[in-house]
């Protein structure tokens, strides 16, 4: 039987993003790392109701050089320590580098449901961009977008529009009873 997942954005989903001139930004460091509110409840939610929990993240900073690979991996892993997560898919490439794995195209997502066995259709991607509604669509998953306010363009299509990740994990969790 093929197991359910819910794939996840990191930067502004699980954890704060920096906000520069109404632009969502990773967190530079460790040290700059906060889990969003209810993240850590909710993620122990889906788990209990065996969901698999991937994180699909793009950093094109690393190609860019902003950041190293050695900065997005330790903060991958200090969320490890502190979350529920199953499996992290990031990509590394900027848009120039016309990869199958950054969003809105769906190759992380896909990856990931191939590690698990992953019946995309009853899956979630949950996600606080455009790109990450794209990349769900893309994929076959049910959309859920978490409206964070930035200055950037917004999607237009998307199953569920929310404000808060408890909110997402309740729309999930309706859709199992």
């Amino acid at each position: 039987m093929k197991k359910r997942a819910v794939f996840l954005d990191r930067d502004g989903v699980l954890n704060r993003t920096i906000i520069r001139n109404g632009k969502p930004y990773p967190p530079a460091s460790v040290d700059e790392l906060e889990i969003m509110p209810g993240v850590v409840d909710g993620l122990q939610r889906l788990k209990e109701a065996n969901f698999v929990l991937i994180v699909v993240s793009n950093q094109p900073d690393v190609r860019r050089g902003i950041t190293s690979r050695s900065t997005v991996e330790d903060i991958n892993n200090s969320l490890a320590k502190l979350l529920p997560i199953d499996r992290f898919k990031i990509c590394y490439h900027d848009n120039s580098d016309v990869c199958d794995c950054r969003k809105p195209n769906p190759g992380m997502l896909i990856a990931g449901a191939g590690d698990f066995d992953i019946d995309m259709a009853s899956s979630y991607m949950v996600g606080d961009r455009w790109k990450d509604m794209e990349a769900g669509i893309s994929a076959g998953c049910r959309t859920i977008f978490i409206e964070q306010g930035y200055n950037e363009k917004q999607p237009k299509v998307f199953d569920y529009k929310v404000s808060y990740f408890t909110d997402a994990v309740n729309i999930i969790m309706e859709g199992e009873m």
